[in-house]
């Protein structure tokens, strides 16, 4: 079987597009609406060396592709595509803040919120043979929205889908975050039957059959039953050893260092305070207590990464909120990712926090193809860079 094909949407600046681009897949097509983001998304992987989607890219509202047009030529691509593989895929994470408890809370009848039905109506019109529906943890937790989400989970059974879901959580991949996400995979039932999955009329894939736990680094009871630091009074450009007993590889010190973030491209890129600097520097290492003013603690992992409503996160040790290049080593991203440097801080910022943590995003692609039984291989020049081959190792700690 050849290596899946994948169609994406919400693109953003491209990381859990990324991380099925490293598990082998190819990138066929990419859809998103906001100027700045794709022009991140080309940018990278120009730098990457990773060669453009098949069918290029598409600028614009998912919703003008339910229009009749863009409709067949969208089913066309499709059918293109499968003349090269035998599996199409489409990824995305629609807009979240509408079912966010940090958000506006409007759900369905937000802007935002309605292109989660609009992404699910695409999947239903186009029948690629799997999907990768990723959201916030409110969407799925949140009683008022959640009806909704079993009613979009109701639209992809009618179509044919059977479905598998997980609340996963970015540090069981190895990403220093603490990230709580909704993952909804879906798989046309006659793919499963071709597969040799016999099923009969059930909608969900049986709880031990979809292998999420394949690609977890480190089970997120065990992650959260170390001896973390919690705060440490502040002191500018200080050296605080590493403790003991905690995996250093999931904290964010060790992503700083692993990415060179202080010789990175982005690395002079953050926000200004508009006040001083005095209320920064009184906020102790780790205290990230609040909803804005955040400090990082060098030797634990980050909050969630998101960067938007007034949050604030600072530098564990530098009377500074944190640079791009630091938030994307958060996000696990490899060193040679890099934005480019002429876009808003504003828009850099809000992409970073929007895109699927890379790790995350390179073990559920691994999982998929352990559940489909298809072998890949990637001749992309990052896949055998130092970064890749020893993202994962156990290291000694890193002193600063």
């Amino acid at each position: 079987m050849k290596s899946p094909s994948i169609f994406s949407f919400f693109s953003g600046a491209g990381f859990l597009d990324l991380g099925f681009e490293m598990a082998g897949y190819p990138i066929a097509y990419v859809n998103e609406i906001h100027p700045p983001f794709l022009k991140t998304y080309k940018h990278a992987r120009q730098i990457l060396n990773i060669p453009e989607p098949q069918y290029g890219f598409y600028e614009g509202d998912i919703s003008d592709l339910l229009d009749n047009n863009a409709n067949s030529e969208i089913k066309s691509l499709i059918k293109d595509c499968k003349m090269g593989t035998d599996i199409i895929g489409f990824i995305g994470g629609p807009p979240c803040p509408d079912f966010s408890v940090g958000g506006k809370n409007r759900g369905r009848m937000g802007d935002n919120g309605k292109l989660s039905a609009t992404y699910v109506t695409l999947i239903c019109e186009q029948k690629p043979s799997f999907f990768l529906f990723e959201n916030v943890k409110g969407l799925w937790k949140t009683k008022k929205h959640r009806e909704f989400y079993e009613e979009l989970k109701y639209q992809l059974h009618q179509s044919g889908y059977v479905t598998t879901e997980r609340l996963i959580n970015s540090l069981e991949y190895g990403v220093p975050q603490h990230r709580e996400r909704i993952i909804l995979i879906g798989f046309q039932r006659e793919l499963l039957n071709d597969l040799g999955y016999k099923f009969g009329d059930i909608t969900s894939l049986p709880e031990d059959l979809f292998p999420w736990k394949s690609h977890f680094k480190y089970p997120l009871n065990e992650v959260l039953s170390y001896p973390w630091p919690t705060t440490n009074p502040f002191n500018a450009d200080s050296e605080l050893p590493c403790p003991d007993g905690i995996p250093v590889e999931l904290t964010v010190e060790y992503w700083f260092r692993k990415n060179d973030v202080l010789n990175h491209p982005n690395s002079s890129q953050y926000f200004q305070p508009r006040a001083g600097k005095t209320k920064f520097a009184k906020i102790d290492e780790g205290d990230d207590s609040k909803k804005s003013h955040k400090r990082l603690h060098r030797w634990r992992y980050s909050p969630t990464a998101a960067y938007g409503n007034n949050e604030v996160h600072l530098h564990p040790y530098k009377i500074r909120r944190i640079s791009v290049a630091e938030a994307l080593a958060i996000q696990s991203l490899p060193p040679e990712y890099e934005l480019p440097l002429d876009i808003s801080l504003t828009d850099a910022f809000k992409t970073i926090g929007n895109g699927v943590p890379y790790l995350a995003s390179l073990g559920i692609a691994q999982t998929i193809l352990d559940f489909l039984g298809v072998k890949t291989t990637c001749d992309l020049p990052l896949l055998n860079s130092s970064w890749q081959s020893t993202s994962c190792q156990k290291i000694e700690p890193i002193l600063t």
